[in-house]
C-alpha cells in the first residue's frame, strides 16, 4: 500500500499534453473542468472520473500544458470553493472513443470549440450545463453583493482583464447595490470572464460578482474618471473641469493602490496583483478561469505584496527571457511586442542574449503584451515575459560597446496605437496560425503573396481574399509559431507601388 500511495503522489516528471486533476468536487460540471484549461489553448479532449474525484485534460500542445502547470502551480485554481491540484498525466493522449458516458463530455468540448471558432450557432450542451450563451453581446453587467471593501474601476480592470482586451467600464450604484457594466474587444472573452467569474468572491466570504450580459451592443463613456473609462481614448476629460489625464497616468490608472506585478517563477499565465488598503490585502494571482479570487488579510498595516513576486507598480518596461541568441534581434521583437502596444525602446543584453529588455509606451500596453506572448514558442524555444525592475532601458552612451543590440523606436512610423480610438485597440488578438493581411495592392496575387509566405519557410494551408475588400486576406500557415516568425518578418514588406503589407493576428478562420 505504501508503494502504491508514494507512486500516486509522485508527480510524473515528464510534460505532457494531458494533464491529471485531482480533489474536483462531484458536482462540477464538464463545462467547468474545461473552462481551467481554455486560457491557455484549445482543450482536445476530457475525461471524467467523477467517483474517484479526478479528471484527465487533453490541450492541444504540449507547450500550452506546461505553461498551465507552471501557472496553476503556485495559484492553486478552485471550482466551486474547492482546491484542485494538477499535475502531468502518465498518458499522451487519451482515447475514450469507446468509454461509456462520454457524450456529455464530448458535447461540452464541441460546444466550446464551436464558440471558440466563433460560431454562435452552439449545441445545447452548455446550456443544458446551466451556462447561459452569450448574444452578439461583449458587453457584461456585473453586481457586487456583500461590498464589505470598497471596489473600484481598477480593481474590476485587474479582474477581467485576464480573460480579454477590455475596452471600456463605466460604475454605478443602483437599488443600493455598487455595479458596472463592462465591455471586451470580443463576445467570447465576456463569454469566458462569465463563465470563470460569476459567483465568485474579490475577498473572502465578501464584494461576490454576479455577473450576466447585458443587452446593450456598445457602451458610450463620456468621461474618463474613477467611475468611468474608455481605455481606447485616453483624451477623454474626467468631466469635473480637470485637463483630460496626462496618457502615461492614464496608463498606470492614476492610482496607487494596485500592484502591478507578475510571478517571477515558472513563467505564470497571468499578472498577480496587490492591493494597498486599509488592512493591508494581498491578492493572489487571479488563475485564467475559475480561481478563487479570496483574499487573504493580513494583521500587518501598510502594504502588503506577494512573496515571488518582482516588477514595479504602473511599470512599461518588460524583462523578456529564455530567447534564441541566434535568431532574435531588436527590430524582431519591435515588430512582435508591436502587435500589443506602442514599443520605445529594445535592448538586448549584451552578455546575455538570451535577455532583453523592452519599453512599452504604457503599462496597460506592458500587461497586454505579457498575457498574450508569455508562453509563446519563438525560434524553438517558449518565451517568458514578466515586468521588470528597470523603469526605463538606457540607451549607450557615446562609445559604448553596443553591437546594435539597443535600439530606440520611439518616433518610428510603424507604431498602430498613436491614433486615440483607433481600430487596431478593437483587433487585438493573441497569437495564432491564421494572419490577417492588409494594404495589398490590386496588381498583387494570391500566388504572389502565397510565395512570400513559403520563401520564409511557411507551409501555407489555406488564403482567401476578403470578398468586399481584395486590399485585404486571410493566410493560414501550419502553426502559430510559424505565424509568429513570419509576422516578424513579412510586416511592412514593401509590395510596390507604395504599398506596404500590414500583417497581424487573425480571431477568424477561413
Amino acid at each position: 500500500n505504501d508503494k502504491k500511495k508514494f507512486k500516486r503522489d509522485r508527480s510524473p516528471c515528464s510534460p505532457s499534453r494531458v494533464l491529471h486533476l485531482r480533489q474536483i468536487p462531484s458536482d462540477v460540471t464538464e463545462a467547468e473542468v474545461i473552462s481551467l484549461g481554455l486560457p491557455f489553448g484549445k482543450v482536445t479532449n476530457l475525461l471524467m472520473l467523477k467517483g474517484r474525484s479526478q479528471a484527465f485534460l487533453e490541450m492541444a500542445s504540449e507547450e500550452a500544458a506546461v505553461t498551465m502547470v507552471n501557472y496553476y502551480t503556485p495559484a492553486t485554481p478552485h471550482l466551486r470553493s474547492q482546491p484542485v491540484y494538477i499535475q502531468y498525466s502518465n498518458h499522451r493522449e487519451l482515447k475514450t472513443d469507446n468509454l461509456p458516458n462520454q457524450a456529455r463530455a464530448q458535447a461540452a468540448l464541441q460546444a466550446v470549440n464551436a464558440m471558440q471558432s466563433g460560431s454562435l450557432a452552439i449545441t445545447s450542451a452548455l446550456a443544458a450545463e446551466g451556462a447561459l450563451l452569450p448574444g452578439q453581446s461583449s458587453v457584461l453587467r456585473i453586481i457586487v453583493e456583500n461590498l464589505f471593501y470598497p471596489v473600484t474601476l481598477e480593481v474590476l480592470y485587474q479582474i477581467f482583464c485576464k480573460f480579454g482586451s477590455v475596452l471600456k467600464i463605466i460604475t454605478f450604484t443602483k437599488n443600493n447595490q455598487f455595479q458596472a457594466l463592462l465591455q471586451y474587444a470580443d463576445p467570447m472573452n465576456a463569454y469566458y470572464a462569465k463563465m470563470a467569474l460569476d459567483g465568485q468572491s474579490i475577498y473572502t466570504g465578501c464584494c461576490t460578482l454576479r455577473i450576466d450580459f447585458s443587452k446593450l451592443i456598445s457602451l458610450k463613456v463620456k468621461y474618463n474618471n474613477d467611475k468611468s473609462r474608455d481605455f481606447t481614448r485616453l483624451d477623454l476629460p474626467s468631466g469635473d473641469g480637470q485637463p483630460p489625464l496626462e496618457p502615461s497616468i492614464a496608463a498606470a490608472f492614476g492610482t496607487q493602490n494596485i500592484i502591478f506585478s507578475s510571478y517571477a517563477g515558472g513563467g505564470g499565465f497571468a499578472p498577480a496583483m496587490g492591493f494597498a488598503q486599509g488592512a493591508g490585502l494581498s491578492i493572489p494571482a487571479i488563475p485564467g478561469a475559475l480561481g478563487s479570487l479570496a483574499v487573504t488579510t493580513s494583521a500587518a498595516s501598510g502594504q502588503m505584496t506577494i512573496p515571488g513576486v518582482t516588477g514595479v507598480p504602473g511599470n512599461s518596461v518588460l524583462l523578456v527571457s529564455n530567447l534564441n541568441p541566434e535568431a532574435i534581434t531588436p527590430h524582431g521583437l519591435f515588430i512582435l511586442f508591436g502587435v500589443y502596444g506602442d514599443v520605445h525602446r529594445v535592448k538586448i543584453m549584451f552578455k546575455k542574449k538570451e535577455n532583453a529588455l523592452v519599453q512599452m509606451a504604457d503599462a496597460t500596453q506592458a500587461q497586454l503584451a505579457i498575457s498574450h506572448l508569455n508562453g509563446q514558442r519563438l525560434y524553438g524555444r517558449v518565451l517568458r515575459a514578466t515586468l521588470s525592475k528597470h523603469q526605463t532601458v538606457q540607451l549607450p552612451r557615446e562609445g559604448q560597446e553596443d553591437q546594435g543590440l539597443t535600439k530606440d523606436y520611439s518616433n518610428s512610423p510603424l507604431h498602430r496605437f498613436k491614433k486615440p480610438g483607433s481600430k487596431n485597440f478593437q483587433n487585438i488578438f493573441p497569437p495564432s496560425a491564421i494572419l490577417h493581411l492588409s494594404n495589398i495592392p490590386p496588381s498583387v496575387t494570391v500566388d504572389d503573396l502565397k510565395n512570400l509566405f513559403a520563401s520564409t519557410g511557411s507551409t501555407v494551408k489555406d488564403f482567401r481574399f476578403f470578398q468586399k475588400d481584395c486590399k485585404m486576406a486571410l493566410i493560414q500557415l501550419g502553426s502559430v509559431e510559424e505565424a509568429v516568425h513570419a509576422l516578424i518578418e513579412l510586416h511592412n514588406h514593401d509590395l510596390g507601388e507604395n504599398h506596404r503589407l500590414r500583417v497581424s493576428f487573425s480571431k477568424s478562420t477561413i
